[in-house]
């Protein structure tokens, strides 16, 4: 085992540095920085240098960890006070955001996420777009949290791969006019053609909505095309994040 400057050791659940860390749980205290959990996460992490802030992790994995790291040993019962899954994996690891000072579009293709609330849909859209060679997602401030657990365990690190940035609407559709990219947003309205039909372009804004409410008229009225999945069968409607995978993938360049 190695050790530096660096490394504390910490066994009581009650420790003042534990309380801090277990209150990024809650959304109103990540500000400044968020955790990760599990191993995949951890080394995603290293590999695309996202700026880690301290590591905790059990005694006998500690071999694993980066060297240059803030590291701190706890044991198991620590751990799973301030990881969030059943079964931790060995580490939990504290990561600084890095705030949007301005957001400006270079031509590409992105996914905008309006109110979507559900932290599982949202990581699956964003890993989805990651899987799809997209340039980046947004994410209106009424979505769900990007740095959720659930959102995280769901992207499994996409947010590494390409930018995910959370604003007000209004930001985000003034970058956008900035830009002059083509808005498609996904409705069922007598103004939306099925997506087949889409011409393919290199550079656009895919807009999925809320899970309940689709769209919001705002969005429709900025919208260049509106689109819409056929059904052919009976059920209602599709999964928000199912529906965003057909689409995405349909609208890339052959």
């Amino acid at each position: 085992m190695w050790y530096n400057s660096l490394m504390n050791i910490i066994t009581s659940k009650s420790n003042n540095g534990i309380k801090k860390v277990k209150k990024l749980h809650q959304k109103k205290y990540r500000i400044d920085s968020y955790l990760i959990e599990g191993w995949h996460l951890y080394e995603e992490a290293i590999n695309h240098q996202a700026p880690i802030e301290q590591v905790f992790v059990l005694e006998e994995f500690v071999d694993k960890v980066k060297k240059d790291t803030k590291v701190t040993i706890v044991t198991p019962e620590v751990l799973a006070e301030i990881a969030d899954s059943k079964s931790p994996q060995g580490i939990v690891a504290e990561i600084k955001i890095q705030p949007i000072q301005h957001l400006q579009l270079a031509q590409g293709r992105y996914l905008l996420l309006e109110d979507v609330q559900d932290p599982g849909n949202v990581g699956t859209m964003i890993r989805t777009a990651d899987a799809a060679g997209f340039d980046g997602v947004l994410l209106t401030d009424q979505s769900a949290d990007l740095y959720n657990m659930k959102t995280l365990r769901s992207m499994q690190g996409s947010h590494f791969h390409l930018p995910v940035i959370r604003l007000p609407k209004e930001q985000l559709l003034t970058a956008i006019e900035e830009s002059q990219l083509p808005i498609y947003a996904t409705t069922l309205s007598q103004d939306s053609i099925d997506y087949k039909q889409v011409e393919k372009v290199p550079a656009f804004v895919l807009v999925m909505g809320n899970e309940g409410q689709g769209i919001s008229d705002q969005m429709a009225e900025k919208a260049d095309q509106l689109v819409h999945i056929t059904m052919p069968g009976q059920a209602e409607s599709l999964n928000v994040a199912v529906a965003a995978g057909i689409l995405i993938f349909s609208m890339i360049e052959e």
